[in-house]
């Protein structure tokens, strides 16, 4: 018997960093990451912030991660690159699925001239 357990939900700055793992393919490790999510987010955003989040995403099974070569431009120092793993992606696609849903109800009730209540 098979069960189509749903992935966990994603917050808001979960899906800026999958995202951002997605858009730079073979370029995603921790720089363009950091720059990636910043210009999705439209403001600055803490680089200790993106590791961490990215660290929580590799414990869900949602990104894995390895080093490549430590490099004389980097102080002898390895970059580390980051996947997008299929449990990610199915997380991704259920948070965008989500928005579309809330997106498509909300311009429902709009377009019928809704109005928020004044406070009193």
């Amino acid at each position: 018997m098979t069960t189509d357990k749903k992935p966990e939900s994603l917050g808001p700055f979960e899906q800026l960093v999958l995202t951002a793992v997605v858009a730079l393919r073979d370029r995603a490790y921790g720089v363009p990451i950091h720059a990636k999510v910043s210009e999705l987010a439209e403001r600055p955003v803490h680089l200790g912030s993106v590791r961490v989040t990215l660290d929580r995403l590799q414990d869900k099974g949602y990104v894995s991660s390895w080093l490549a070569d430590p490099t004389p431009e980097r102080g002898g120092k390895s970059k580390r690159y980051w996947h997008l793993e299929p449990a990610g992606l199915a997380a991704l696609r259920e948070a965008m699925a989500m928005s579309h849903r809330m997106s498509d109800t909300l311009t429902e009730s709009w377009s019928r001239k809704w109005k928020p209540r004044r406070a009193t």
